[in-house]
């Protein structure tokens, strides 16, 4: 275990609530955290803490200001499950493109009737758009590319050689909802990615197009995609990450049209130890005095070094 290098005590919270949280964090050295909301009320009481290390890609569930002013380092493993998340959304695409839940219920229902699941298009020609281009629809663009797609992808961030090596296009939002048969989302949660897609964008899409989000749930807007599908403003959707969850009385659930798995595309048995080798390491790396090789907020270490 990487902790046992430095005689770590790991102490585990009973539940994700901020109490029981506090209960074992309020004087740790260090607190690894997966998808609890850690606040800055919780973050001013962890007097002792040197880093919050995240056991995944996104940071959202941490109050990165809070943990900044308080001198705490926030880290995360951007590059532990880029194969399982490009092969997640791909796999909706197929199954959303060949029909195959719907098909698969139709036959254990006693329906063998192509007719019922028809009418289903060629992939060849098909454009998929991205929605960010960073490392998981770098790899799955090359993917898609195998199957005939034409490739397009959206993301302001990204150096035009990026996509030119891809041979992807780079396109802006509105472009890519026009053109796109297929849109897979892969931008982070940030207040300008907050319900991007929401009722203006569904009606910008092909109503043959269907939508796939890997990345994060409040990146849709639930009620407006659900609107959106009942008005045919877009033929389906395909969900492993939802608003809430788990998705209790959501407007998504129960239709023929919209996949969802329980946020399950990050996972293999092998993701999820590379996930929990690497976030230790970046404890290990801080609590002995290294630089950890994935620091949200750098401007912490910076600090700690001039001073």
């Amino acid at each position: 275990m990487v902790l046992s290098r430095i005689g770590a005590e790991l102490r585990l919270a009973e539940t994700p609530a901020p109490e029981a949280i506090l209960r074992v964090a309020i004087g740790a050295d260090a607190l690894l955290v997966t998808y609890a909301k850690i606040t800055a009320e919780m973050i001013g009481q962890m007097t002792r803490c040197r880093i919050i290390s995240r056991f995944g890609i996104g940071v959202d569930n941490v109050d990165l200001p809070a943990a900044t002013a308080a001198g705490i380092v926030v880290t995360k493993v951007p590059d532990y499950c880029i194969d399982e998340v490009s092969d997640h959304a791909l796999a909706f695409v197929l199954a959303l493109a060949r029909k195959i839940p719907f098909a698969n219920a139709q036959v254990h229902a006693g329906r063998w009737e192509m007719p019922a699941v028809v009418p289903i298009h060629r992939l060849r020609g098909s454009v998929l758009g991205l929605v960010g281009f960073g490392r998981i629809p770098q790899l799955a663009a090359p993917k898609a590319a195998s199957f005939g797609f034409k490739v397009v992808a959206y993301d302001p961030y990204v150096a035009s050689e990026i996509f030119t090596r891809a041979g992807v296009e780079s396109v802006d939002f509105a472009q890519l909802l026009s053109v796109s048969d297929f849109i897979s989302i892969h931008s982070p949660l940030l207040a300008e990615t907050r319900n991007l897609f929401n009722a203006d964008a569904f009606r910008r899409m092909k109503p043959t197009a269907y939508l796939v989000n890997t990345a994060r749930g409040p990146i849709v807007d639930e009620a407006a995609l659900a609107e959106a599908l009942d008005a045919g403003q877009l033929a389906g959707a395909a969900l492993d990450v939802m608003p809430q969850e788990p998705p209790s009385g959501s407007p998504l659930l129960g239709r023929a049209n919209v996949i969802l798995t329980p946020h399950i595309s990050f996972y293999s048995e092998e993701s999820l130890v590379e996930l929990q080798t690497k976030a230790a390491e970046e404890v290990l790396a801080v609590l002995t005095g290294k630089a950890p090789r994935n620091p949200v907020n750098p401007e912490v270490l910076a600090h700690a070094r001039s001073g």
